[in-house]
């Protein structure tokens, strides 16, 4: 299914008053739900090009001590705290081991893309709120996050 026409799906559901729609076609299914007065959509087209975006998820046993170790500071960061909008996958870089959009000193400007949090097999694009420099990243690599965990401090 190409781009235009998927739009174009998003958009009628949006101004609809259906919350869902699912269509199949040759090339895969496309599921769009609305939620809270935005659309999201939900591809799940068999495409080669799909598993090679996707980083593999860090062994249980690297994110278990990195979950200890966000869980033990109680305090809340100073500075401006750039919180998941979602539930998913952090990933600091684009690509499997590639270099990560920011790191602690990049000086970043609003708008600038910080890290990807995958959902649901999409790759979202979190940007930065705010301009100033990252003073701390508070979640590693292939972590989980949750919905309003605090993911970097700008200042």
């Amino acid at each position: 299914m190409d781009l235009r026409k998927l739009k174009t799906l998003i958009d009628l559901v949006s101004e609809s008053n259906i919350s869902e729609l699912e269509i199949t076609e040759n090339e895969g299914k496309v599921r769009i739900v609305k939620s809270a007065g935005v659309a999201m959509t939900a591809p799940m087209m068999a495409m080669q090009a799909a598993p090679t975006m996707m980083a593999a998820p860090a062994p249980a046993a690297a994110a278990a001590p990195a979950a200890e170790a966000a869980a033990a500071p109680a305090a809340e960061p100073t500075g401006h705290v750039v919180k998941s909008p979602m539930v998913g996958t952090f990933y600091a870089s684009s690509t499997p081991g590639g270099k990560p959009f920011v790191d602690v000193g990049s000086v970043v400007k609003e708008g600038e893309a910080l890290c990807i949090i995958e959902a649901m097999k999409i790759m979202n694009e979190i940007e930065a709120d705010k301009s100033g420099t990252v003073t701390k990243v508070l979640v590693e690599n292939g972590q989980p996050v949750e919905f309003g965990q605090p993911l970097y401090v700008i200042e």
